[in-house]
């Protein structure tokens, strides 16, 4: 397909006459698709009914004798915490096991920097003239909503091949005591599928920085959520790296069962030094006498141990696999080499990064949406949702079925193609 950027103002005319034929007769078709968020498809979800009967009515003893249906345990069952630290590289003495939702954890851990004085610190964030936030572009805009929701600046940095821009990170954190720490996704980030390099990661954990208190927040959500179990892509042990940097309590790292067992009803975990977990227990001992026990003995029972966890992670895989192909193959087919649209290629996690002709993220969202397609906002990859070039467009390929992401991936491609020659039209 040539390139509209070398077409004339006659050709895009033709084009543009061709494309509102083709966009009107998808608009009668009365199509009802969303895409908007990440979520497991129900095939995935099956995958872990084996959940509902991994215990029977007398298997309620956690390895230490521990009566999980009791409360305490505010750190949880020991095998669960074992579990985690598996998957994420650590020692079990790092790991607390909490509820279903590491979103949940990340919150709660900003509002308790804002109300009390971590580790390191001098007073709580929420004492200090300003608080800022680096947040590196285009992330996750849950990130954003909590930080934005608590009333903490995000400085927005771009993300590289290699993960954020180190040399913008590090002269931001070295220079603003404001700064009191970064959002990271580490492996397969949130759009773009990017894994931080060993090299990011031993910047990260050693820069100087002018805030005492700064901390990364490690959200190591897809972890284990490969596409190709022949390529699997990770990142050094981050609360080991802060260590021996000299920083042992600059992480604090977080993952979840959501998009391995069922996403609304798995385990989630925070890790970092002792000195934070200290600090952790210290409030969290305030918000509850323990976590659902039987919830952490049923997950282990039935994922076993970390080799149980990539059982199930291939069989994901082998369902979400086909779905990415067909979508970049459909993209590689209709707007190749149009110069009017680029993404990336990513080897795991759940999104595609789509950069527009700048100028129309926002309007090929609007046309889909008019159509029968919901999106994610264009704008909620970045602080404020506000994209300065009005360029990216995140697809999450996981949910619909493979015919019905198939209808959605063309109805897309015909909106960034009608948005982008009106835009060259009108320039």
């Amino acid at each position: 397909m040539p390139s509209y950027l070398k077409m004339s103002a006659d050709q895009l005319g033709r084009l543009k006459e061709q494309l509102e034929n083709e966009y009107a007769l998808a608009r009668s078709a009365g199509l009802k698709l969303n895409m908007t968020r990440g979520k497991p498809c129900a095939q995935q979800l099956d995958l872990s009914n084996g959940l509902m009967t991994a215990l029977s009515a007398q298997d309620y003893l956690a390895d230490d004798g521990t009566d999980c249906r009791n409360y305490g345990g505010l750190d949880g069952i020991r095998e669960a915490r074992q579990l985690f630290a598996d998957l994420l590289d650590t020692r079990p003495e790092h790991v607390m096991v909490a509820g279903n939702s590491s979103l949940n954890l990340m919150y709660d851990m900003m509002v308790r920097a804002m109300l009390f004085t971590l580790p390191g610190g001098v007073r709580p964030w929420g004492q200090e003239e300003k608080v800022r936030f680096i947040c590196p572009v285009p992330g996750y805009d849950r990130h954003f909503f909590v930080t934005q929701t608590l009333g903490i600046e995000m400085v927005p940095v771009p993300m590289t091949p290699e993960g954020p821009d180190m040399d913008q990170v590090e002269a931001l954190a070295a220079n603003d005591p404001s700064i009191k720490g970064i959002w990271t996704v580490p492996v397969y980030s949130n759009p773009e599928g990017i894994t931080y390099s060993t090299d990011t990661c031993r910047r990260l954990a050693g820069m100087k920085t002018a805030a005492p208190d700064f901390r990364i927040f490690w959200d190591n959500a897809y972890v284990v959520h490969h596409l190709y179990p022949d390529h699997q892509e990770s990142v050094p042990d981050m609360i080991a790296l802060c260590a021996d940097s000299g920083n042992p309590d600059r992480v604090f790292e977080f993952a979840s069962t959501s998009k391995i067992t069922f996403s609304g009803a798995g385990i989630a975990c925070i890790a970092a030094s002792e000195a934070n977990l200290q600090f952790i227990r210290m409030q969290m001992g305030i918000q509850t006498i323990g976590p659902d026990k039987m919830s952490q003995l049923r997950h282990v029972r039935f994922l076993k141990d970390r080799d149980g966890v990539e059982r199930i992670m291939k069989q994901h895989a082998d369902i979400l696999r086909p779905k990415f192909e067909c979508a970049l193959d459909l993209l590689d087919e209709q707007l190749g080499d149009t110069g009017v649209c680029s993404y990336n290629r990513p080897k795991g996690g759940y999104f595609i990064s789509l950069s527009v002709l700048p100028g129309t993220a926002a309007k090929v969202v609007s046309l889909a949406k008019e159509a029968g397609l919901e999106l994610t906002p264009a704008g909620n990859p970045f602080p404020y949702g506000q994209d300065p070039m009005d360029t990216n467009i995140r697809l999450a390929p996981s949910f619909p079925t493979l015919e019905e992401l198939k209808n959605a991936t063309n109805l897309l491609i015909l909106c960034i193609r009608l948005a982008a020659v009106a835009k060259l039209l009108a320039a």
